[in-house]
C-alpha cells in the first residue's frame, strides 16, 4: 500500500488553516500532522491543502438557460454534455454534489462505476411540482417545453397527498437520493409566480413521511416566505434559495434545525446570459430581476441569525465551473472566507449526511483533498480560487494529472 505525504503546507481544519501535513493511504486519510512520511511526496509548501468540496444544488443534465436553444438540441445530446459538466465541475476542486433535477440513475451510476470522470452525487431525479407549478413545464399556447420524460426520469407533477405518495414511491424506485419538491412557484418556470407558496401542509407531510420512509431527506426549492414556512414545518431538510425569507422564516429554521442553501448566483447567471444574447423570456427576465436584491437580503438575515448554510449553485442554469464564484458572492454579503469554505466543506458534508465520510481533512475521512497555491481565504475573497487550484484528488486519486511535486 502507498502512502502519500503532502507535507509543508497549510491544512485548512474547517475553521482555519493551520501548517500541517496530510497523509494518505489508498482512497482514506490516515494521519494528519507535522512531520509526517510516506512513500511518496507531494511538497505542498505555499499551498493550502482543502478537503474536497461540495455543490449542494446542481443540474448536471444542463447547460444553461437558452429555450431556443434547449427546442433544438437532439434528445440524446446532454447526456454527452453533461460529461463535460461533471468533468468542469470535479476540476474546480468540488468532489461531491446534490444533482437538483436532470441526473437519472444511469447519469449517477457511470460516474460510481468509474465510465466517466465526476464527483460523486446524490441524486433528486425529478423535482416534485403541483399542477402550474415550478417543475410543470406547460406554455400558454400549449406546448410543453422541458426535456422530455423517459424511462429514467419520470413525470412528478401530482396534486393531492395520494397522488404524491405514489410519486415519491415511483422516484425512490428510480434511484433517487434526495427527494426534491416545489414548495413556491420560481423563476425558470413560465407560469408560476416565486411569491406565491405550492402544495399545503397535507401534501407536503406526506411526501416528508414517504421519504422518511425510504431513509432519504427532502429538500425543497422555496423562494415565497410562505412556501418556505410550509416547507420547515412539515419536516424538510433544507431549504434552496429562500428568497423571501421572513423573520418568522428563520425562526422556524432554526427550531427545526433546517438548512439553506442560498444559491445566490442563480438570478445572476439567468441575466448574465441574457445579456450575452441568449434567448431568455421577459417573463423569466423580470422574475430574475425581481428577485436579486431580496436574494441577498435574505442570506444575511439567514446568515446574522445563525441559520445553518450550505453551499450549492443551480449550476446548470448557467456554466459549469464557475461554481466557486457562490463563496465570494458569500463572502461579499456577509460571510467570513473560513465560514464560506466551511459551508462548502464541513457544513455541506453535514447537510448530505456525509459527514462520516467527507468534509474534514481527519484521519479516517476519504481522501478527498484540493491543493490551492497560496492562501484559500484570501482567494475566495478575491474571488480567485477556481485559478489557485493546482491538484484536485478523490478517493486518493489526482483527478487532474499525475501531480508528484505542485511545489513552484
Amino acid at each position: 500500500m502507498t502512502r502519500i505525504v503532502f507535507s509543508g503546507g497549510r491544512v485548512f481544519t474547517g475553521r482555519a488553516s493551520e501548517p500541517g501535513d496530510v497523509v494518505v493511504e489508498n482512497d482514506r486519510i490516515v494521519d494528519v500532522g507535522i512531520g509526517l512520511d510516506g512513500d511518496t511526496k507531494v511538497d505542498a509548501t505555499g499551498h493550502t491543502i482543502l478537503p474536497g468540496l461540495f455543490d449542494c444544488h446542481v443540474h448536471l443534465m444542463f447547460s444553461g438557460a437558452d429555450l431556443v436553444r434547449s427546442l433544438n438540441t437532439p434528445f440524446s445530446l446532454p447526456f454527452y454534455e453533461a460529461i463535460g459538466n461533471m468533468k468542469a465541475t470535479l476540476q474546480c476542486g468540488i468532489t461531491t454534489v446534490r444533482d437538483a433535477l436532470g441526473a437519472d440513475l444511469g447519469v449517477a451510476e457511470a460516474v460510481r462505476r468509474g465510465l466517466v470522470q465526476g464527483p460523486r452525487m446524490q441524486i433528486a431525479v425529478n423535482m416534485v411540482s403541483q399542477t402550474g407549478g415550478h417543475n410543470d413545464d406547460w406554455m400558454q399556447c400549449g406546448a410543453h417545453i422541458s426535456p422530455p420524460l423517459h424511462p429514467g426520469l419520470p413525470d412528478t407533477v401530482a396534486d393531492g397527498p395520494e397522488e404524491l405518495r405514489k410519486v415519491i414511491r415511483t422516484l425512490v424506485r428510480h434511484g433517487a437520493d434526495i427527494i426534491k419538491i416545489a414548495s413556491s412557484g420560481g423563476v425558470m418556470s413560465p407560469r408560476s409566480n416565486p411569491r406565491h407558496a405550492h402544495f399545503r401542509d397535507e401534501e407536503i407531510a406526506m411526501i416528508v413521511q414517504e421519504a422518511n420512509a425510504a431513509g432519504i431527506a427532502v429538500m425543497s426549492h422555496a423562494m415565497s416566505g410562505d412556501g418556505i414556512l410550509t416547507a420547515v414545518r412539515n419536516g424538510v431538510r433544507s431549504i434552496e434559495h429562500g428568497v423571501f425569507l421572513t423573520d418568522e422564516g428563520v425562526e422556524e429554521m432554526l427550531k427545526n434545525g433546517t438548512w439553506l442553501v442560498p444559491t445566490l448566483m442563480a438570478p445572476r447567471m439567468v441575466l448574465d446570459q441574457a445579456a450575452a444574447g441568449m434567448a431568455i423570456s421577459d417573463v423569466i427576465l423580470d422574475k430574475a430581476n425581481a428577485v436579486v436584491s431580496q436574494h441577498f437580503q435574505a442570506f444575511q438575515k439567514a446568515h446574522q441569525a445563525g441559520v445553518k448554510i450550505a453551499m450549492g449553485t443551480d449550476s446548470g442554469v448557467g456554466p459549469h465551473g464557475d461554481n466557486l464564484n457562490e463563496l465570494t458572492l458569500m463572502v461579499e454579503y456577509g460571510m467570513s472566507p473560513a465560514e464560506a469554505l466551511h459551508a462548502t466543506t464541513t457544513s455541506a458534508a453535514e447537510l448530505m449526511r456525509l459527514g462520516n465520510e467527507l468534509g474534514e481533512l481527519a484521519p479516517g475521512k476519504l481522501a478527498d483533498l484540493v491543493l490551492v497555491e497560496g492562501d484559500a481565504e484570501q482567494h475566495v475573497k478575491a474571488g480567485t480560487l477556481k485559478q489557485a487550484i493546482r491538484a484536485v484528488y478523490q478517493n486518493g486519486v489526482s483527478q487532474s494529472g499525475a501531480v508528484q511535486n505542485v511545489a513552484g
